[in-house]
C-alpha cells in the first residue's frame, strides 16, 4: 500500500479531521512506519505454531447457570423509596427530556 498525500487526505476526510500540513506529513510518516511493522509480521513462518486461545495460559472457570432463590415483586417494591405499587414498577428519575 502506498502512503501518499492522497491517502492521508482521504483518511482525514473519512475521519472528519482537518490536519495542518505539518500534521499531515507526520501522519504520513507514522502510517508508513506502522505499515512497515505490520509487513514484518507477514514475514514470520507460523505454519508450525499452534494458535493460542488464551495468551496468558489462564482460562476462565465459569460456574454452571443454576436457578437460585429470589424475592417476589411485592417484597422488592417494599425496598423502593418511590414505587408505583399499583403498576408493580420501580419509579426512577427521568433521564431523557
Amino acid at each position: 500500500m502506498t502512503v501518499d498525500d492522497a491517502l492521508i487526505s482521504r483518511l482525514a476526510k473519512l475521519s472528519r479531521l482537518s490536519p495542518t500540513p505539518e500534521q499531515s506529513v507526520k501522519l504520513q510518516r507514522d502510517l508508513k512506519n506502522i505499515l512497515g511493522m505490520v509487513e514484518k509480521l507477514d514475514e514470520l513462518e507460523l505454519d508450525a505454531v499452534e494458535p493460542l486461545r488464551y495468551v496468558t495460559g489462564v482460562e476462565n472457570v465459569l460456574r454452571p447457570d443454576e436457578v437460585s432463590g429470589h424475592i417476589d415483586r411485592d417484597r422488592a417494591l417494599e425496598n423502593a423509596p418511590d414505587a408505583d405499587v399499583e403498576g408493580g414498577f420501580f419509579r426512577v428519575p427521568r433521564v431523557i427530556e
